[in-house]
């Protein structure tokens, strides 16, 4: 059995192809590792690449993108400490364009450009065809020692050329039964769908086939199969492949990115060259590492100790950041005592134990059916327990992570009669319960002067829509507000009319898809007036009465 500590280099690939090209590629294999960390699920396979020892892993079967590729190397470092620079190595999808020749079969090398680290992620939503793409935030460059490696070899492929072709030929000649899986495919098969795009004549000889390109891999959860997506992207971001587990790395496992091209990032996918792409990803992952001095890599620190050390520093940036947002937070005006935990509301009753089970259970179906209107409008006269059921729900939202914000109405004081701070008090709360939305919130803030002080819509529009909606929250329940508006003093009209309104948008911006995810609004209201056929077309109605 091998002993992990031995083991300086992680190469982690994510399909079984990727792991056959890799396990083709070394020098000599090793025996399996006398032992792994307790909770470490992954496959491995140990072996020797020129003067290094390298330990390989695959991403479990059917299992894909970033969080499946950071539970590898997460595991990976637990159970062998001692590794100091990380590759991911596979296929990919190539994005060719007027200015790079890419084709089937070359290797696209993660480099840095233009503020980028090597590996772009991205948001690739349903509906980005006709928006902007949303950058997710800086990744980490590949490690020095390895950028360097890049440069030297770069150079003498510049000089010599490679010996990529040379090296799948005597690999594949050990194993012959997986010739053609694994060899080149005939270069009628290389189609490019685009009429854009015209390749150049057949390479010649003094031409790399295949070739090597240096620059951005864009990585995101969603599988690449547009080709009009990928030209924007490759023109806008200077992108030059497209892959799935990238960015799942890069700030938790450095390392360098390395893709073979199996496709063309569009709809007329196939597997044909996928195990060539592996290959020749592999091959130059081997020739990398051959130029890698062992001595190099006994000055690097070990990837588990540079990843807490980060840890480190990116809390301290978190709690500073953190602070620099509470303090313009807190220039948001909001009525005090208005949520439903607030200290002032701590002797208001709920639901005793067994009691308004049908309703309770009601709102719950409601909040979850993305077919139901957005609006739960539950009203009756004084003493039915409106106000009573709606503290309840909104224990019981917030304690399971459902509650985006609350709003209890008191008549006789200022700013809880009335609907004027509603939408910057939820705001709050909204900051506080969904951390993703804080930053978002904290902008609105800062490109509105007193936000607080303008109108219902302009509030409504700029503290909820919009950080909602570029959130572009994925999975999980969607934010429901709770609104007890039974001591609104309807009497005076502009609090009615304040009131209406708030409904109104509430309806409507769910309505007409201005927010991406279900924003689901309990409301309850004593007055019974003339009103509601307004708001019919938003409002699942529930009328208490006394029993």
């Amino acid at each position: 059995m091998s002993d992990p500590s031995r083991y300086s280099i992680g190469w982690i690939c994510a399909i079984t192809t990727e792991y056959v090209a890799a396990q083709l590629l070394l020098d000599e294999t090793h025996e399996p590792p006398e032992a792994v960390s307790v909770h470490d699920n992954n496959n491995y396979t140990l072996g020797r690449v020129g003067q290094h020892n390298v330990v390989i892993a695959v991403l479990p079967d059917g299992e894909y993108g970033l969080s499946s590729a950071a539970g590898v190397a997460r595991d990976l470092l637990h159970s062998f400490p001692n590794v100091r620079i990380g590759l991911m190595v596979g296929v990919g999808g190539g994005a060719p364009s007027a200015t790079k020749d890419i084709r089937l079969g070359d290797v696209v090398v993660g480099s840095p450009r233009d503020g980028h680290g090597g590996v772009l992620q991205y948001d690739y939503g349903k509906s980005i065809q006709d928006q902007e793409f949303r950058m997710m935030g800086f990744l980490n460059q590949p490690p020095t020692v390895l950028r360097a490696a890049v440069s030297g070899l770069k150079a003498d492929y510049e000089i010599n050329g490679h010996d990529i072709e040379n090296t799948i030929t005597t690999a594949l000649a050990k194993k012959p039964r997986i010739r053609n899986k694994y060899g080149r495919p005939p270069s009628d098969e290389d189609r490019l769908f685009k009429s854009q795009v015209v390749f150049d004549a057949k390479r010649t000889d003094e031409d790399d086939n295949p070739a090597i390109h240096y620059g951005i891999i864009a990585s995101a959860n969603t599988l690449m199969k547009d080709a009009t997506i990928r030209d924007k992207l490759a023109a806008e971001k200077g992108v030059l492949c497209f892959e799935m587990e990238a960015a799942g790395l890069m700030n938790h496992f450095p390392c360098l990115v390395i893709r073979g091209i199996c496709d063309y990032s569009d709809s007329h996918k196939n597997k044909s060259w996928q195990g060539y792409a592996a290959m020749t990803a592999a091959s130059y992952a081997k020739a990398l590492l051959c130029r890698v001095h062992p001595s190099r890599l006994e000055s690097e620190r070990r990837i588990a100790e540079a990843v807490s050390i980060l840890k480190d520093v990116r809390t301290d940036v978190i709690k500073i950041s953190h602070h620099v947002h509470e303090e313009t937070l807190a220039k948001l005006k909001i009525a005090e005592g208005a949520a439903h935990d607030s200290h002032l509301n701590q002797h208001d009753p709920l639901c005793h134990p067994d009691t308004r089970v049908d309703i309770l259970k009601e709102v719950q179906d409601w909040s979850k059916d993305p077919n139901e209107r957005p609006i739960y409008w539950l009203t009756g006269l004084a003493g039915t327990g409106k106000s009573t059921i709606a503290r309840s729900v909104a224990k019981a939202f917030s304690d399971t992570d459902e509650l985006g914000g609350s709003f209890f109405f008191k008549r006789g004081e200022v700013d809880r009669s009335r609907a004027l701070l509603l939408f910057s008090t939820i705001a709050r709360q909204l900051s506080r319960r969904r951390q993703e939305l804080s930053p978002l919130i904290v902008e609105a803030i800062k490109e509105t002067d007193d936000i607080s002080s303008k109108s219902i819509s302009e509030q409504f529009s700029k503290l909820i829509i919009n950080p909602l909606t570029k959130s572009r929250s994925q999975g999980g329940q969607p934010p429901t507000l709770i609104l007890n508006g039974d001591q609104v003093q309807v009497f005076l009209e502009t609090h009615l009319i304040h009131w209406l309104e708030v409904l109104v948008l509430l309806g409507a911006g769910v309505e007409t898809s201005r927010v991406p995810e279900r924003l689901m609004s309990l409301a309850s209201q004593r007055w019974e007036g003339g009103g509601q056929q307004w708001l019919s077309e938003f409002l699942y109605e529930v009328h208490l009465r006394v029993k």
